[in-house]
């Protein structure tokens, strides 16, 4: 096991990096460590007596892995909180070293990549946008990576662990090989590449399995119950797409994510593909763009979508009535999905929903008018319009709280990423 002193610089190896590729899993994972080192992350500084409680491991269990969790530093003892006056010897809380590392989430989008810098416990520290480059996969890849250099500078005494990836696409999670056609990008070797330019491991996932992962193993409201029912998760934005989890683990098919970009929604909207009424061309931002530039809501055709929620905030019918309508188009599509599916929970992500909440009671409308099957939890991310920097962040945490021991020793050889320019 290693300590942060205990990773050289690129300049130190004798041995030049090889990328490294770890695909992400998505699961409140049962192994012991897994369990330590999760209820660290959410209720920490914790004696072990109190893990044991809160895990249901037996105090040898927990004794040894938190002996293990110390040895590799992902851990901590805390005696500065010890009770003083206690009879005995005091237990010494244990807590994360979420002061000592970092992690890297990339999003690439198809207009902004968010690059974001989390601590252990999954917590962002900071972030940063950056325009998308419009370059062939390898140079755009690089300046992705020169960004995300720049970005984890701004903590010289963290030692970056991982490197998350999170974007639309086909992704094979196991080589970080991505087709994404919106990005013209074919083949494109997300994964090597950022784990050679940053020289870290890398994880890679679809952006929407990574979302519904947020959902699970971030989101706050799951910090004192774990969520044992299916989920669907629906996202609308520049795209569209859905993921399931089941019992505490997200869906991630083997041969790539699915996509409903062409799912038929009934509207006269033309897709690149030829046909008529596909769900992207009728709700994504850039083809509600186009609609309102056609009807003459938006003078501008380099307006953006902000600019037709402030239309309609202002007093355009014609805004309201566009917006109302796409609302009714993602609430319609919802509702099958919901009926096909039939899970316990859907969560709604994505800027179609929480940057214009005006016409959430237009898609609960529409959802009740077609679904057959009655939701008693149907409800909107609480991530809001950071929802896609914390899907970058769970696919960079990912390995870490799938098996934290096991992160440790794919780390063995890691060096720490340079953080000079």
């Amino acid at each position: 096991m290693f300590a942060a002193t205990d990773l050289p610089l690129p300049s130190a190896r004798a041995v030049p990096w090889t990328p490294a590729i770890v695909p992400p899993t998505f699961a409140i994972a049962g192994i012991p460590s897994a369990a330590v080192f999760r209820v660290l992350t959410r209720r920490g500084p914790l004696s072990r007596d109190e893990i044991a409680k809160a895990t249901g491991l037996s105090s040898a269990t927990v004794n040894r892995q938190v002996s293990a969790l110390l040895t590799g530093a992902l851990v901590r003892e805390r005696p500065e909180l010890v009770a003083h006056g206690a009879i005995g010897r005091p237990p010494v809380p244990v807590d994360v070293s979420h002061e000592s590392y970092l992690t890297i989430g990339i999003h690439i989008g198809a207009l902004v990549t968010a690059l974001v810098a989390s601590d252990l416990r999954g917590r962002i520290i900071g972030a940063a946008d950056i325009p998308t480059p419009r370059q062939i996969p390898d140079l755009a890849l690089a300046r992705i990576a020169a960004g995300a250099r720049a970005l984890a500078a701004r903590w010289p005494q963290r030692v970056p662990l991982w490197v998350g990836v999170a974007l639309g696409g086909s992704v094979d999670s196991g080589t970080g090989v991505v087709q994404h056609p919106r990005l013209a990008w074919t083949g494109a070797q997300v994964g090597p590449v950022l784990s050679r330019e940053l020289v870290l491991p890398v994880s890679v996932s679809g952006h929407v399995e990574a979302m519904a992962a947020a959902e699970l193993l971030l989101a706050r409201e799951q910090e004192n119950r774990e969520f044992q029912g299916s989920t669907l998760y629906f996202y609308a934005r520049e795209t569209a797409g859905m993921a399931l989890s089941f019992d505490g683990q997200v869906r991630i098919p083997t041969a790539g994510s699915g996509t409903i970009a062409h799912f038929p929604t009934g509207s006269d909207a033309v897709c690149a593909c030829g046909r008529t009424g596909c769900l992207e061309a009728t709700v994504a931002d850039h083809a509600m763009l186009a609609r309102a530039h056609g009807e003459g809501i938006l003078g501008r055709q380099a307006a953006t979508i902000d600019e037709l929620y402030q239309a309609a905030r202002q007093g355009s019918a014609a805004a309201r009535e566009l917006l109302a309508r796409r609302a009714e188009a993602l609430g319609r599509t919802v509702a099958v999905l919901s009926d096909t599916f039939r899970p316990d929970r859907v969560i709604l992500g994505g800027q179609a929903f929480t940057e214009y909440p005006e016409a959430i009671g237009r898609v609960a409308e529409a959802i009740k008018g077609s679904a057959s099957l009655s939701h008693q939890d149907i409800r909107i991310t609480g991530f809001g319009g950071r929802v896609q920097a914390h899907a970058a962040s769970v696919v960079s945490l990912s390995a870490l709280y799938n098996d934290p021991l096991g992160a440790l020793r794919q780390l063995g050889g890691a060096p720490s990423l340079r953080l000079s320019r």
